[in-house]
């Protein structure tokens, strides 16, 4: 994970310098790099188990560039992020459930139009966004064997493998002075990020669901500064 961040990050900065370089002449053209942090609510749109989004944290960088002729400003975006989500369970041969909680760890980098409401200091964002993702890890190891709701054999340790690599899509809004500003946005995953699982050939009896399906679903909320 620490080589794909450091990959990533070259290659945001190499597009921020080829943004810088090929300015017209005209116009006075600002670039700004901006530190960014926050927190998210992360959760997995699925019929295959029962989730409750939980919180995690969010840090990155973005390279923004002020176009101030145009109606949108760009910026290229890389972040990292440990996310949180409870999907719900039983211990084997109880009935009562309980909440397992993963982590999932991942690298993402983007591309961004900021659509002036109130020239730079109030954005519109969207965007695409392209996600490399750890596996879905238990927090709590003596939970692996539980037993997923909705199923008669498969437990909470089967399901690590999802989707490395994911497309994403952004939008949000964005709001601020010209060092510091808030932002909030939602990105969704377009990409099935259990697909994997359907080529482990899993135990799904007990459920009706012959196939995994999910896509990612995170709220983030921060601040960033410009410099």
């Amino acid at each position: 994970m620490a080589n794909i961040f450091r990959f990533i990050l070259v290659v945001g900065c190499i597009l921020f310098v080829t943004n810088t370089n090929a300015q017209h002449k005209r116009y006075a053209i600002q670039n700004g790099i901006g530190i960014f942090g926050g927190l998210t609510q992360f959760d997995i749109i699925t019929d295959n188990f029962q989730t409750k989004a939980s919180s995690g944290w969010i840090g990155g960088l973005s390279a923004n560039v002020d176009i101030p002729h145009k109606w949108y400003n760009v910026s290229y975006v890389i972040q990292l992020s440990e996310n949180n989500v409870n999907i719900s369970a039983s211990p084997q041969g109880n009935l009562t459930t309980e909440e397992v909680e993963y982590k999932m760890t991942a690298a993402q980098i983007g591309l961004l139009m900021h659509i002036k409401l109130a020239n730079r200091y109030l954005t519109v964002d969207v965007g695409p966004m392209l996600q490399y993702s750890g596996e879905l890890e238990l927090k709590d190891k003596s939970q692996e064997n539980y037993v997923l709701t909705g199923y008669t054999n498969l437990t909470a340790k089967d399901i690590s493998n999802i989707n490395k690599f994911n497309a994403n899509g952004v939008v949000g809004l964005t709001a601020g002075f010209d060092n510091f500003r808030l932002r909030a946005h939602y990105i969704y995953g377009f990409t099935n990020m259990l697909n994997n699982l359907n080529k482990d050939g899993l135990d799904v009896s007990g459920n009706s669901t012959d196939k995994f399906k999910g896509n990612q679903s995170m709220l983030v909320f921060g601040a960033f500064f410009l410099f």
